[in-house]
């Protein structure tokens, strides 16, 4: 913005999660100002409706997150009498809630669900976690896998019958686009703009952000209904290559900048330049 008043251009905000919820740094100003902003998803958008109603609504574009759409069939999930496979993958910090997951898991072994729990990530809070893990005596059931390069989740995926998020804040998970791509079973808190993609009982499944209980009885019915729910597996699939496709979505980020340059008054010597650049 400061470089924009300096040059005598324009400027464009692109806005995910925490910089919009958490952090909204002199937002108002910023949001006044732009010449457009880029949100990822209907939710965001909502919400500066109602914190910044002075802001011009026309100007608050929503831009979809994407992700690349495996062009392989769909793995089958492995037959109910081989114990199933619960993953999630994040940073081990303390925002992706992962004690929350590990309380679960200790009442899902309670309550005689057979299951193995692969927690994929690094970060701080990976000693807490094995500590919490032993205090729950659940070692046997639940494996702290690491950092996963990114070319070899794909297989973590295929993997698992159920991919869940345990997160307290979230914008438009990159997590849960990728395993539904992948045509896995989803469960994630109704939180931000998470049910625009996991949209409950049809590309995947929502719980109550927080209520424990709802969460491992979502689980739990799950892994039990799991070589029932193809029908699902391959409509959240379509969902993403329809609604989250990074090549589609790149596409059009691109033309929203291409249009702000091609509408401009403001003549440019390297204008060519740029627009081959783009």
């Amino acid at each position: 913005m400061v470089a924009a008043r300096l040059l005598g251009i324009s400027f464009s905000v692109t806005l995910h999660g925490s910089d919009l919820l958490l952090h909204p740094s002199y937002m108002s100003t910023k949001l006044e100002e732009c010449a457009f902003c880029l949100t990822v998803s209907e939710f965001n958008r909502r919400h500066i409706q109602a914190q910044y109603p002075q802001v011009d609504l026309s100007k608050v574009r929503v831009q979809r997150l994407g992700v690349e759409i495996p062009t392989a069939p769909l793995v089958p999930i492995r037959r109910l009498n081989a114990p199933a496979v619960l993953l999630t993958v994040g940073r081990l910090h303390a925002v992706k809630n992962h004690e929350f997951l590990l309380q679960a898991g200790f009442q899902l072994r309670e309550r005689g669900v057979q299951f193995q729990c692969l927690i994929a990530g690094s970060g701080p809070e990976r000693q807490r976690l094995e500590s919490l893990i032993r205090q729950l005596k659940i070692e046997d059931i639940v494996h702290l896998v690491g950092e996963v390069p990114h070319d070899e989740i794909g297989s973590y995926y295929e993997a698992a019958d159920l991919v869940a998020l345990t997160s307290h804040s979230e914008g438009m998970p990159l997590v849960l686009m990728e395993a539904m791509a992948h045509g896995r079973v989803v469960l994630a808190p109704a939180i931000t703009g998470i049910p625009e993609l996991v949209i409950e009982g049809k590309t995947g499944f929502l719980y109550r952000p927080g209520v424990l209980g709802d969460f491992v009885g979502q689980v739990e019915h799950i892994l039990r209904a799991r070589e029932g729910l193809n029908a699902l597996r391959k409509a959240a699939r379509n969902h993403v290559e329809e609604h989250f496709n990074r090549r589609r979505n790149l596409e059009h980020f691109a033309n929203e900048f291409l249009q702000q340059i091609e509408s401009t008054d403001r003549s440019c010597p390297d204008e060519d330049f740029v627009l081959q650049q783009i």
